[in-house]
């Protein structure tokens, strides 16, 4: 349960082996073996004894979850807590709602879509626009995954929509710079985890999954170039 719930918040492959061999441990299983990737985990209490599988279909990122898990680990560990109380305090975990209602989040994306446009030394005329299309683009996406849960194709739908609020705009005389608006805007919508996560896996020796988290990643940027590109095709 502790794996799964890591897994599924968007922790690293072998962060999550770690703390379940040493929450296995701390009851008696000393020989513990995990094995993890991004869709499934494999759980055995010694070498040799049955295992257990869990398939992990949704992920997402709530890091605030991950902490928490991790202090329950500790917890364990140090002897404070039975295995009854990590039970329960994990099933509080798994059924809390600590997720940032949407309109929060898709004003944070808006905000930070300004910001990045001057990070990128961008001006304040191009400002607004850059908040308006990165606020769109990440509400677009919201939007279009809940019916068709294929990131690729929610993502490419956003990054459409970014490209085309960026040209209009500029058309328009709203905003100046195309390539600066619309490089503000996407930047919500970039696997920034998801590609910090690969890094690490591969630098632990996870390979397998360090590979198919960076092929997930390249999916997502590709997703967002292409949207772009057939804004700028079209116009």
């Amino acid at each position: 349960m502790a794996g799964k719930l890591m897994l599924q918040n968007g922790a690293e492959t072998y962060r999550v082996e770690d703390t379940m061999t040493r929450m296995a441990a701390a009851f008696g299983a000393e020989n513990a073996q995990s094995y993890v990737t991004p869709t499934g985990i494999w759980f055995s209490r010694s070498e040799g004894g049955p295992a257990k599988m869990a398939r992990i279909s949704a992920r997402s990122t709530d890091l605030r979850k991950v902490t928490l898990v991790n202090s329950i680990s500790r917890e364990a560990v140090s002897g404070s807590l039975t295995l009854e109380e990590v039970r329960g305090r994990l099933e509080e975990v798994a059924s809390s709602k600590l997720a940032y209602p949407a309109w929060i989040q898709l004003l944070a994306a808006a905000l930070s879509s300004g910001c990045f446009l001057m990070m990128f030394q961008g001006t304040w005329a191009d400002f607004l626009p850059a908040m308006a299309a990165g606020g769109a683009g990440f509400a677009a996406s919201i939007f279009v995954h809940r019916f068709v849960p294929l990131k690729f194709f929610s993502e490419l739908l956003a990054a459409f929509l970014i490209g085309l609020i960026a040209i209009l705009s500029v058309r328009t005389g709203l905003g100046r710079e195309i390539d600066k608006i619309v490089i503000g805007s996407v930047m919500p919508l970039v696997p920034g985890l998801l590609i910090t996560n690969a890094v690490r896996d591969l630098m632990a020796g996870h390979l397998v999954s360090g590979l198919s988290k960076g092929a997930e990643a390249f999916l997502t940027a590709f997703a967002i170039g292409t949207g772009i590109a057939m804004v700028y095709s079209f116009f």
